[in-house]
């Protein structure tokens, strides 16, 4: 009886144990470090923009913000305030937040006058779950071929984002 018992407890230890989600898995964006396929939707409320969109042989920084994180929004400034700097680097900021807040960011912050910047409503809600989010603004760099450079988490100066294009 007690060979059964502990036959019994050994098999349902070792269940458990195989059972567990394994927490080592890398999140999408390590596993494939290449740009997205995202899905924006754009300020005027009727395109799209994605992937495909980019233009081909230049940089590409993805920002996932939010309108009302404080952060963001300080970030947002600093890169406008050098904009000259981030010429020849594409700049996505993309959000999950309703599309009238996104707009309205927009439109406070002007970013239609900067060619190089766009911005969008992640319809798909992938951004999110692609880079394993837990904080914003959350900073995604990519080179001439779209290859992950760096993913950064929280704010960061102006000179350490151009430097990761280096």
């Amino acid at each position: 009886m007690q060979k059964i018992i502990f036959s019994f407890v050994l098999l349902l230890t070792a269940t458990v144990a195989f059972s567990q989600v394994d927490s080592a898995i890398a999140p999408p964006y390590k596993r494939f470090p290449v740009v997205p396929p995202f899905r924006l939707l754009t300020p005027d409320s009727s395109s799209v923009f994605t992937k495909t969109d980019l233009k081909k042989n230049r940089p590409v920084l993805i920002i996932l913000f939010s309108p009302e994180c404080e952060h963001c929004r300080r970030e947002t400034e600093d890169i406008i305030k050098h904009i000259d700097d981030f010429e020849k680097i594409q700049i996505v900021m993309a959000t999950t937040m309703p599309f009238d807040k996104m707009k309205q960011f927009y439109t406070d912050y002007q970013l239609a006058r900067h060619k190089n910047i766009t911005v969008g409503k992640d319809i798909q809600y992938l951004l999110p779950v692609y880079y394993d989010i837990r904080s914003l603004p959350f900073l995604a760099f990519y080179d001439r071929k779209g290859k992950l450079i760096e993913a950064f988490e929280g704010s960061l100066s102006v000179e350490k984002m151009l430097t990761r294009f280096e």
